[in-house]
């Protein structure tokens, strides 16, 4: 009868220990994702009152509630939002005439992947030697949390030459000067790094439509701006 009770009593001494390690892991994955932002509340949902080709998503505005891209596949794989693959393919095409050779890097992105970047970008800097919220900070300066990223509405393009053809001045440098004619706008310049909060990337693209990159163009506003431009004029 004694036996019993012990063992009986060892049993249920054993059970807190279980609970204790669950609640350690529970514990380390919440610390994890709070570290990388995933963590974070999601900020408000991007407003659709411009039209699908000026939402603005940034660290300040997430994905549109049920956006839902139907994407279309690229010859290298990368896939982009339908909408505005005629218009990359007509000015892919016309670089190519005028002797420039582009490359789509990066279209679409999923959440999940998009948390993968900024986790790798994260533990980079970890692995040079700073904090965890330096690591964040530093890495949000390049990659966007995810619902936070362009990549993931399917309207943002990473164009990068083919290397055996063409470089990454000639590539940049004809973007530069002839993407608004396609409705393209260079969306993270390095004049309005503090607005956009991402550095300098002569790579990213975002569609905005033809009327409005030119506008942009000519305002010498980045798309921020530019919403912002567009809602004090409606207002008055």
């Amino acid at each position: 009868m004694s036996e019993r009770r012990t063992q009986r009593r060892g049993r249920r001494s054993a059970a807190p220990l279980w609970i204790i390690a669950l609640a350690v892991a529970l514990a380390g994955l919440a610390l994890a994702a709070l570290l990388t932002g995933g963590g974070q509340p999601r900020p408000p949902a991007a407003s659709m009152d411009h039209g699908w080709e000026l939402v603005l998503v940034n660290r300040d505005h997430s994905l549109p509630a049920g956006w839902d891209p139907e994407l279309v596949t690229l010859s290298n794989g990368t896939q982009v939002d339908q909408r505005i693959y005629p218009a990359l393919q007509e000015m892919f095409d016309d670089m190519r005439d005028q002797g420039v050779y582009p490359v789509v890097r990066d279209g679409w992105r999923s959440e999940a992947v998009q948390q993968e970047l900024m986790d790798e970008r994260v533990a980079q800097y970890r692995g040079q030697g700073y904090s965890w919220s330096e690591s964040r900070e530093l890495a949000e300066q390049w990659v966007a949390l995810p619902c936070t990223s362009e990549h993931q509405l399917g309207l943002a393009v990473d164009i990068n030459p083919d290397s055996s053809l063409s470089t990454g001045d000639q590539v940049y440098g004809w973007l530069a000067e002839h993407a608004c004619e396609y409705g393209f706008v260079r969306r993270y310049p390095p004049d309005k790094t503090e607005i956009t909060g991402i550095s300098n990337e002569p790579w990213h693209y975002r569609y905005v439509g033809t009327e409005a990159a030119e506008e942009m163009e000519r305002l010498g506003l980045c798309l921020e701006e530019y919403v912002a431009w567009l809602d004090e004029n409606r207002a008055a």
